[in-house]
């Protein structure tokens, strides 16, 4: 049997659940589409404005930001602005620099979009809870660091709200039962942000291994790109005043503040050094690691079951000082129903 992906013509595909939805209403019909985008991509599964009527007011998705740093100054907030079903109502963050940035991005794009050429409706918010407390907000898009990533999502599903998370979505297994047990109690939309599914290339590459076009699957190889991080501080200094630190540090051990342990004040361009830090992430296997073993998965069609081993073998590094900070490489190998060998020194893995 040969499995065929779905065509790569959007229009067509939405083309079709429109004609399925029949009558049910638009926001009913958008929180359906966006079940079957669970995983999926960067932009939500949502009807250009031809398929069903004009977008008002209100029939827009009212959606706020929570977390403005690199990854949803430069991707999430331009891109689900740019979505005319989609209004953007409130941004959040603990760095006050950043969440001036974000307020005036949202404020400026929708400025140059209206009659009078002014636009002052995006709500600035410190504290996330707030955020969730308003009741006309319909979904959250998630994007803290990794540590904050299942607090924050238990909250918003408690909240009554759909919830777009940016990957990784959990760090433990627990917490992946314990969200998936949450949405489906509390009937939400949930789904991870992980733009490689919706490139175009990358669904070709999968069409045409799944379909047996470069013959018999005997191995994979997948790595990381080298990163460069910025050389921070490493001295214990007081926050900077824009930052509200012990926020950031939320659910993660109470440790002094170290400029290299969170991210460069006022510069959204460079990674934050917590993505060095095991208290706050896994590092780039679970950054760039989840973005191309997830398409190894796919072209693999072992996308929905799991190892049955795992073991990892990487140099420990020995720096006074540095605490668990850390820029390694490091072999990590699985063992599933087909063997896929992934080049030691870079972060991958092995099925």
């Amino acid at each position: 049997m040969i499995l065929i992906l779905p065509s790569l013509d959007q229009r067509g595909r939405m083309q079709d659940m429109a004609e399925r939805v029949g009558n049910c209403s638009r926001r009913k019909f958008l929180k359906k589409a966006g079940l079957v985008a669970v995983g999926a991509a960067a932009n939500p599964l949502l009807l250009p404005q031809s398929t069903l009527g004009a977008t008002s007011p209100g029939n827009r998705i009212t959606m706020g930001f929570i977390g403005t740093g690199r990854q949803a100054a430069g991707a999430n907030i331009p891109q689900f602005m740019a979505l005319p079903e989609v209004q953007v109502v409130a941004v959040c963050d603990v760095d006050s620099w950043r969440l001036g940035q974000a307020k005036k991005q949202v404020e400026t794009y929708y400025a140059r979009r209206s009659h009078s050429g002014d636009y002052k409706g995006c709500e600035a918010f410190t504290d996330f809870r707030q955020l969730l407390a308003r009741t006309d907000i319909d979904t959250v898009m998630i994007s803290s660091p990794d540590h904050w990533h299942v607090p924050m999502a238990v909250a918003a599903i408690k909240a009554g709200k759909d919830v777009a998370l940016e990957k990784p979505i959990t760090r433990y297994i627990n917490e992946g039962r314990i969200l998936a047990r949450l949405v489906a109690a509390h009937n939400r939309v949930f789904r991870v942000d992980s733009e490689f599914r919706s490139l175009e290339p990358f669904h070709r590459a999968v069409e045409l291994v799944r379909n047996g076009r470069i013959g018999k699957l005997r191995a994979i190889r997948t790595g990381s790109p080298n990163e460069e991080f910025p050389d921070e501080p490493e001295e214990v200094t007081p926050p900077p005043p824009e930052l509200d630190y012990d926020s950031w540090l939320g659910p993660a051990p109470k440790v002094p503040y170290l400029q290299k342990r969170v991210h460069s004040p006022h510069n959204l361009k460079s990674r934050g050094g917590w993505m060095r830090n095991l208290d706050y992430c896994d590092g780039m296997i679970s950054n760039w690691g989840t973005h191309l073993n997830d398409i190894a998965q796919w072209g693999n069609n072992t996308e929905r079951t799991g190892p049955v081993e795992v073991k990892a073998h990487r140099p420990i590094p020995s720096r006074p000082g540095v605490e668990r900070f850390g820029a390694f490489r490091c072999l990590v190998s699985l063992r599933q129903r087909r063997r896929v060998v992934l080049p030691d020194g870079q972060a991958a893995y092995q099925v």
